[in-house]
């Protein structure tokens, strides 16, 4: 059904919670030993998409298999091939970030000595070591967070699906998950991560699908993805607004100019790279005119998240007006209450 080459292949994946549909006819390709990342602003259908995939949420239409296994028939046999982190930490929070982990060892049927070992090696993996001994509702949320990716890594799974793994991580604690992340697609584990930080997709992914209200408008690497939006180019910054137009000017009868006013910069093309950038800096330093700042420029992720979706990346919190959310609150209410 599916090639070997695939861990996640979707065609037509369609969910929807009424008259809303959270997703809409995504077709998705996940090569093994690859890193795809989903990114979207909030309320754009990642989370959804992954609870398809995980087996937590129906198919309304169109069909999910995960390495092999297809999501509806095979419920079982991809929730041995999974493991999924979401985006809250499930842990007990009256037990030891060790003995957390301790404990979801002895789940997956690992001995009491076998569990000990693979504890101490997440400890050492996920830098846990300076609160390993403090119970859970005693550490931060930066720590909960590391505690609760090392609970999805007692086995290591095929596919490991990470919702928004570093979402209120301190700086460190971020370096820390993405080195982890490396070292776990260097040794085969196929990796499917939905974000909203542009810098995380842009490090990390080998290919990234930008989800908006529940349709997938544009995939590429993220080298694609910023090449669909624009060349590289020369911006120089005036002091002022006087500056501007000596800018204007100069250069105007050289280069081909954009000019934005508000942000007091001249843009121009530079497709050459470095001998672009020197021919307009040496007419900058020709004319005497002073500047702020002259750069090469790129065009970023963020450029192409705004360009390709209509808007600029959001924060990571979800409001209790997403659609995706207020199901997921009344589907573990219902499960809670069962």
């Amino acid at each position: 059904m599916t090639s070997p080459a695939l861990a996640v292949e979707t065609d037509g994946l369609t969910k929807r919670f009424g008259s809303f549909t959270a997703v809409e006819s995504l077709d998705l390709r996940v090569p093994a030993g690859t890193v795809v990342s989903l990114l979207g602003p909030n309320g754009a259908g990642k989370t959804t998409t992954v609870r398809m995939l995980a087996t937590l949420e129906s198919v309304t239409s169109g069909r999910a298999s995960v390495c092999g296994f297809d999501v509806t028939s095979q419920a079982d046999e991809v929730r041995q091939v999974i493991s999924l982190t979401g985006q809250f930490a499930a842990l007990e929070d009256n037990l030891t970030c060790v003995e957390n982990l301790v404990l979801m060892a002895s789940l997956r049927g690992y001995s009491r000595r076998d569990a000990q070992r693979i504890t101490a090696s997440l400890v050492d993996r996920f830098d846990i070591g300076d609160f390993r001994d403090k119970l859970v509702k005693h550490v931060s949320g930066g720590q909960r967070r590391r505690v609760d990716l090392a609970a999805s890594l007692v086995v290591q799974p095929q596919l490991l699906v990470l919702d928004e793994p570093t979402t209120g991580l301190d700086p460190r604690s971020r370096q820390v998950v993405w080195s982890t992340i490396r070292d776990l697609v260097a040794e085969g584990v196929t990796l499917l991560l939905t974000t909203q930080y542009l810098e995380e997709a842009d490090a990390l992914a080998d290919h990234i699908v930008l989800i908006d209200h529940g349709l997938a408008v544009a995939a590429g690497s993220p080298t694609e993805l910023k090449a669909r939006i624009g060349d590289q180019r020369v911006d120089v910054i005036a002091v002022d607004q006087a500056g501007l137009d000596q800018l204007v000017a100069t250069l105007g009868s050289r280069f081909d100019l954009t000019v934005s006013r508000d942000a007091r910069t001249v843009s121009i093309p530079a497709p050459d790279d470095a001998a672009d950038l020197v021919a307009v800096s040496t007419a900058v330093r020709d004319s005497g005119i002073a500047v702020d700042e002259l750069a090469l420029r790129r065009p970023t992720l963020d450029d192409a998240f705004l360009a390709l979706t209509g808007q600029a990346p959001a924060g990571p919190t979800r409001t209790a007006d997403d659609p995706e959310l207020a199901h997921d609150l009344a589907h573990d209410l219902a499960e809670i209450a069962s």
